[in-house]
């Protein structure tokens, strides 16, 4: 196992060519999906081993909802199976499970086994791992726009006081540091509407491998490239070095 220094705390990905995986053997997308599925745990248990201590993935988008039927379907019978194993795991794994996103969409099964899985993960102490599902950065910034005009009406909220930390607790991510490094697989340069608050400084890596492809040799060049760049935040270097 490469040793990789000045390793993210949070990392973010989209998980991103599950369909062209998939067309490049000739086989339907959803063996794409079924192929990616089964990297998740690998890359959950390579991570937190080389140091990351939050990891955030894209499962599926509020534009996702706009594929065909049968892909949309598959899709969520694979997030049936995995929830259906999830909390053994997370047990094993010592792993904390979160799922972002908007829930009321969701069959009300999926909706239940999330709420069983995140209670019965949450005094884990290894990874933290995160699943946005029927996510989308724009709807996660509304929601929470929303619930804190509903709190200033309510008197809740000292609008002239009210900073960006104020405002980054009503979104879904408001107990997780933001993302320091975002990869994305399958080559696109695009956050595809990505927790569009919480990337502001995160560095971006693409890389072309598709995601069923994606393993520890990959994981270990992005984890290379955060190492690599110089984070200044806006701001600029105060020595000559």
């Amino acid at each position: 196992m490469a040793e990789v220094k000045n390793v993210p705390l949070h990392v973010a990905i989209i998980m991103d060519g599950n369909g062209r995986w998939a067309k490049k053997r000739f086989l339907p997308r959803t063996a794409g999906h079924a192929a990616g599925s089964k990297i998740v745990e690998n890359i959950c248990e390579l991570a937190f081993n080389k140091g990351v201590k939050y990891l955030t993935v894209y499962a599926f988008s509020t534009e996702n909802w706009k594929r065909p039927d049968s892909e949309v379907k598959t899709i969520m019978n694979l997030l049936r199976e995995y929830l259906k194993d999830c909390i053994k795991k997370s047990t094993k794994n010592n792993m904390r499970i979160r799922v972002i996103g908007e829930r009321s969409r969701l069959d009300e099964d999926i909706q239940n086994q999330i709420k069983e899985l995140e209670e019965a993960s949450k005094n884990n102490t290894g990874l933290n791992f995160t699943v946005a599902l029927n996510y989308g950065g724009r709807d996660d910034i509304l929601r929470a726009a929303r619930k804190a005009a509903h709190d200033y009406k309510d008197g809740k909220i000292d609008i002239d006081a009210f900073e960006e930390k104020d405002f980054a607790a009503y979104l879904d991510t408001k107990d997780i540091p933001d993302p320091d490094l975002l990869i994305r697989t399958s080559g696109e340069f695009r956050i595809s509407n990505y927790m569009m608050w919480q990337l502001a400084y995160s560095e971006i890596y693409v890389t072309d491998v598709l995601w069923p492809d994606f393993n520890e040799a990959e994981l270990d060049k992005a984890l290379a490239y955060f190492a690599a760049r110089d984070r200044r935040f806006g701001g600029i270097k105060t020595d000559n070095k």
